[in-house]
Parts: C-alpha cells; structure tokens; sequence
C-alpha cells in the first residue's frame, strides 16, 4: 500500500459569507477567478462567468471602473451562477454603486484609495448592507508613504498597509474582512502573508499577482500558493494568468484537489440563481440532476438554467445543458439547442443526452439534433420576452440608483 497523507491543519480563522460561499472559518477553500470582459457587456460577462463556474470557480471578480460597469453588474448579478466580487480601482463612488448593483462583496486597494474618510463610508455602506470586502494590498500599487518608510515594497510594508485599512473599518464596528498582500515576487509574498497570519484572524485570500503566461505564471503562482497551503494558510486563492480566465479556475480547483483540499469529482454541475425569470424551481431541479448523475463519473460539465431567454447563451461553454420555458426544457450541447423536451422529462433526458455525449462525442449529439428544435426554441424564448419583457429582474430600479449617486456626486 502506498503512502496516504493528510492536508495540513488550517490555520483558524473567523468565517465570512460571500453571498451563500463561505470564506474561512473551517470552510473548504475556494477558487476564484476574474473576468476579463467589459462588464458593461453583461451578455459576454456572464458567458465568461459560466465558464469560469463550469471550470472550478467558486467566486469571480468583475472590474467596476465606470458607471456603466456598475449598470452591468446590476444586470449580471441576479444572472450568476456563483457570488460576484466588485473590484474597486481608485474612485470610493464606484464601490458605493457596485453596492447599489448588489454586488456580493468589494475588492478594494488600500494603495489606491487612502482617504480616511472615503474608506470609512464605504465600510459604512458595506456593513449596513453586511456585505463583505478583501482589504487587497498589491505590492506593486502600496502607498508611496509606506514604501519610504519601509524601503520599498517589503512583507512588513505589505501588512501595516493591510492593518492601516483594518483600522479604519474598525473605527466604523466594519469587520466583514478578508484580506490579501499579493506579489509578483513569490519569495515576498509567502513572507508577507506568513507574517500577517500571525497578527490576524481574519480569512486570508492568496495570489501571485501578475504572475504572468503559462507556464512560467502556472509555476510561479503554484510555488506561492502550494507552499501557504502546505502551512495550513489560506482560505481562499486565485491564479493570476496572462491566460483565458478559464484556466486560473482550472488550475485552482486542481491544486486544491492535488493537496487534498478539496474533493475530486469527475461530474462539473452548474446551474442558475434562479431570478425574475425562472419558470421552474431550479434548486430542485438541479438536486435532482446531481442525484441521477450520481456514481455515474461522467468527465463533463452540465448546466441548469432557469429560463430559455438567457440560458443556453450564459451556459454555452458547458458540454452540456439543460434550459426551462414555457413548460418545456431545451435541451442544448455547446450552447446550440438539440431537442426540447417535457418539463418532467428534463432531468431522464439531460441524463441520457450526457451518457450519449460521452460515448459518441459533441459533433455528433449536434449532427444528431433534432430537426426543429432550434425553432420551437426561439419560439418559446420570444414568447417568454413578450410575456416577461426585457426587464423581468426588475435591474432597472437598481440602475436608476446608481444614476442618482453619480448625478448628486
């Protein structure tokens, strides 16, 4: 019998909630990553984050540097499948909308934003609405005071930044903190990050940052956050790439797997929040899938969506899906729908197109579509507009407040 070890004891710490995601606190530990997209394209940023969730992702992080940025998460958040983070770059305004838009947390710079005051309303708003924020000091971006001080970008320079920000949202009884110190040099960062375990309890986000193309950036970022890991340290971890998103998920879920921190699983099921849209109870339907796929191992990734109108095109970087409207669900693979099917058909048949598209490959589940069903599909998408309208998430409410905040700003 060969050698079986054991994960490393993790280091305590206090648990945040990251909208249903738990973050520390003995909770597994989980994979985020960034989109890459413009955020004001809500239809391509949420395809991303479909992707990303398919992947391994737990969490992603969507820039909001504009006001229409802040109108896109208004739209993409009822829409996701896993908990959005807004990352905040030097305007305090855009976390105040980002949090209008109902973003699950906030990823702010303490380089970047250093007034007091500033930084105590943000934590102000974020607590009355008990929304978390990552205190994400970057070595790269650290206040020029503290880089003097220190003598540059130092693992003790790193931490009073993070402990500075810390202060400030205790001031205001905020204290719904995860923090990170990230660097692009590894041998810093692992100090810095060792050095802050020891000053707090709160839940510790790891990363590399700009780490760079594989695989040079896989090696790099993998020496920082497996080392950490190794220590019982980190609760939470992105792969910084020069790459397509998608593979800093993939890569996060395997390191964690690798490590035995998080369990290995040949079946990727993802599925829709369920919002204004949704004409089927999604949670049940998705609990049903995962049953009837269970002990079956197959390698793909299936998506659950509440509704045809944005269903297959959110989910269509999924091997395969299944979409509800009017009854019935589409059934698609790749995102191009193949049949459509009775609503209390949809699980037997997602469970039977998967098994078949295993065994026979995409090219041909899609050769074999059935004839129409692409038609009937749109059919009923456009049936569901006209009866919904374009607005059934009620996000122009939230868009039009976060219009009045920069209007009075």
């Amino acid at each position: 019998m060969g050698f079986v070890g054991k994960a490393a004891e993790r280091r305590s710490t206090r648990q945040i909630m990251v909208g249903a995601v738990p973050v520390g606190g003995g909770a597994p530990v989980t994979v985020q990553s960034m989109t890459i997209t413009k955020t004001a394209d809500v239809e391509g940023t949420l395809a991303q984050i479909y992707a990303l969730a398919g992947a391994g992702a737990d969490i992603v992080r969507c820039t909001c540097n504009e006001s229409a940025a802040a109108e896109g998460l208004a739209q993409i958040v009822p829409r996701s499948p896993v908990p959005i983070v807004a990352d905040i770059h030097h305007q305090y305004l855009m976390a105040l909308a980002a949090l209008d838009a109902g973003v699950h947390c906030l990823r702010l710079n303490p380089g970047n934003i250093r007034r007091p005051e500033h930084i105590k309303l943000v934590a102000q708003e974020a607590r009355d609405r008990k929304v978390p924020i990552r205190i994400g000091v970057n070595a790269g971006s650290l206040d020029p005071k503290l880089y003097e001080k220190h003598g540059g970008a130092t693992p003790e320079a790193l931490v009073e930044s993070a402990r500075i920000e810390l202060a400030y949202f205790e001031e205001v009884g905020f204290d719904d903190v995860k923090i990170s110190v990230k660097a692009s040099n590894v041998p810093l960062m692992i100090e810095a990050y060792r050095m802050l375990a020891d000053v707090t309890d709160h839940p510790l986000h790891l990363g590399v940052t700009e780490a760079g193309p594989p695989p040079a950036g896989l090696i790099k970022s993998t020496a920082g956050l497996a080392t950490l890991l190794a220590e019982g340290i980190g609760d939470t971890i992105r792969y910084s790439l020069t790459a397509d998103p998608v593979e800093e998920a993939r890569a996060g879920r395997q390191l964690l797997e690798a490590m035995g921190l998080r369990e290995r699983k040949g079946l990727d099921l993802i599925a829709c929040p369920s919002c204004g849209r949704a004409e089927i109870d999604v949670i049940k339907v998705a609990r049903d899938a995962q049953e009837a796929f269970e002990g079956r191992n197959l390698p793909i990734q299936v998506a659950v969506m509440g509704c045809v109108v944005n269903g297959p095109g959110e989910a269509r970087e999924a091997d395969l899906g299944i979409a509800a409207g009017r009854k019935r669900g589409h059934l698609f693979v790749k995102g191009k729908v193949v049949r459509v099917v009775p609503e209390d058909e949809m699980v037997s048949a997602l469970v039977e197109e998967a098994e078949r598209l295993v065994a026979e490959g995409v090219e041909a589940r899609l050769a074999a579509a059935d004839e129409g069903a692409a038609a009937e599909a749109e059919a009923d998408r456009l049936a569901l507009l006209e009866e919904q309208g374009a607005d059934a998430n009620a996000t122009a409410q939230r868009v039009e407040l976060i219009n009045k905040r920069f209007d009075a700003g």
